[in-house]
């Protein structure tokens, strides 16, 4: 160990565990292994989490690799299943659906992008659909799960898969790897907040009596923000007019299917939508509403209504407001997951945002002058990635077709963000995507959307007429060819997951 400048932070306390209090302190203390960084968690017990949190995207893979924990055990820990997209069922037309993969589709020819060619090949009246050039799409469509090449030969073979995982589990692992890190955990709840010079925090003290100083806080206490937005009375701003649904029912059921599907199943419903994640042991389930529209009887009732396997515990109501924090970074806290803001579940997106906002803290993370800088970093990248995955999921609502109810009528036509806007008449008008830093979601991920829902594009892509489409033809044929028999010569999902047992 190093001699520590004067100015270092020398103890950082995480107030809140589950799975955002668990990340942070097991990410953190590898990273300052060896740094003189006392990190210590406050939870309690007594209080329980959210739950909803049990689907994620492939970025999580990459957060435990880091942690040096390999996919076989995570899975056998968490009892995990994979997951290579979203079924998303009934939200263009009620009996239709479409599965937004990880991965990519087809082949670039040359500087045009793929879904030029596709888009062509529809207009001149192939009806192929897009997820045939997609290996990602086709296998979850088809059950089929296998460990990617780690050098794919072509694109046609590439693709990307996350876990099904049970959120509590993974806590519980994680703070076993963060404690066996030198991880100080206090069971105990906060009961006062005691504040320091400058807008910063000086200690919390617990319901037992005891004071904890730190140097640097991190907020994790859920939807709450007890650091943040109520000590440090950061304000909170306000997206339900994009986002419609306000309440989300969550049970645990008996998972029933004896091969698992390996896509969350998100089941659009006359207010609102469904999800369903099958895990190894059980299933989560939960519906997401508007309660202006839908009742909790009514919401509580359908959800009942389509469920895999029998109930293991009694459905949990979870009111929330959609949006985030005006700073994720005050002072000398840094707020992370539901402290942070919100976004429904339904790209899975929650833990995927504790692992970026964890990132940009290893990198910005401050000595005790609290150079103001960096706290304008973390909260100008913070909301700018929040605003764009905000965008992506009202992206679901807008382009809807369905105008049975008054909840899809209300999405169909309400107005979205400017930065949205300007994504869709980019895409309506020459089938191209608009590029950011700090973008959870490519190209790829936007294309099936739009294409799921439909959306074509009035313009062509110019460089499309000087292209011989009997050749192009042939290869897309090849490509679709390619991608089948990848997914023939795959083994099920459920043989991938017993080979977890061996």
């Amino acid at each position: 160990m190093t001699e520590a400048s004067p100015h270092s932070i020398r103890s950082l306390v995480i107030v809140g565990g589950g799975t955002a209090g668990w990340m942070a302190a097991a990410a953190l203390a590898k990273h300052f292994h060896g740094s003189g960084l006392a990190i210590t968690l406050v939870e309690s017990s007594e209080i329980g989490t959210i739950g909803v949190g049990e689907a994620t995207i492939p970025t999580i893979r990459r957060f435990y690799a880091k942690l040096g924990l390999t996919d076989e055990a995570v899975m056998r820990e968490t009892g995990a299943t994979a997951k290579l997209g979203i079924l998303f069922q009934d939200w263009r037309r009620v009996g239709e659906g479409f599965i937004h993969p990880f991965g990519l589709y087809g082949q670039d020819h040359g500087d045009i992008g793929f879904h030029h060619l596709w888009l062509q090949a529809r207009a001149a009246g192939d009806d192929t659909p897009i997820s045939a050039y997609s290996l990602g799409a086709m296998l979850a469509e088809k059950h089929r799960m296998a460990l990617p090449q780690v050098n794919p030969p072509t694109p046609l073979a590439t693709f990307d898969w996350a876990l099904h995982l049970d959120a509590s589990l993974f806590a519980q692992y994680l703070r076993r790897y963060a404690e066996a890190s030198g991880v100080t955990r206090i069971d105990a709840k906060v009961a006062q907040v005691e504040p320091g010079e400058r807008g910063a925090i000086a200690a919390v003290r617990l319901d037992d009596g005891r004071r904890i100083e730190g140097d640097f806080f991190i907020d994790c206490t859920g939807f709450r923000s007890l650091l943040l937005g109520e000590a440090l009375e950061v304000g909170f701003e306000d997206w339900s007019e994009w986002l419609p649904c306000d309440a989300a029912i969550a049970v645990q059921t008996e998972n029933a299917l004896d091969d698992p599907p390996p896509y969350t199943r998100a089941h659009a419903k006359s207010a609102g939508w469904q999800w369903r994640i099958p895990l190894r042991h059980r299933a989560g389930n939960g519906i997401v509403y508007s309660r202006k529209l839908m009742s909790e009887d009514e919401a509580t009732a359908t959800l009942l209504s389509d469920l895999p396997g029998k109930p293991l515990i009694e459905p949990r109501a979870i009111p929330f407001r959609s949006g985030r924090r005006t700073r994720a970074w005050a002072g000398n806290c840094v707020a992370l997951g539901l402290a942070a803001g919100f976004l429904e579940p339904l790209e899975s997106t929650s833990i995927a945002l504790i692992e970026t906002g964890i990132e940009r803290l290893k990198e910005l993370f401050p000595d005790r002058r609290l150079n103001p800088a960096l706290a304008e970093e973390f909260n100008d990248a913070t909301a700018r990635e929040m605003e764009r995955v905000r965008d992506f999921i009202i992206l679901h609502y807008k382009l809807t077709r369905r105008d049975d109810t008054a909840f899809w009528r209300h999405c169909a036509a309400m107005p979205v963000p400017d930065t949205l806007r300007r994504k869709i008449e980019l895409w309506d008008a020459r089938g191209e995507f608009i590029r950011y830093r700090w973008e959870m979601f490519h190209p790829a991920s936007w294309l099936a959307m739009y294409t799921g829902f439909d959306r074509i594009p009035e313009g062509a892509n110019r460089a499309l007429d000087g292209i011989d489409r009997a050749k192009v033809s042939a290869a897309m044929k090849r490509m679709r060819e390619s991608v089948a028999n990848t997914v023939a010569a795959t083994p099920s999902h459920r043989q991938f997951l017993e080979t977890l047992d061996r």
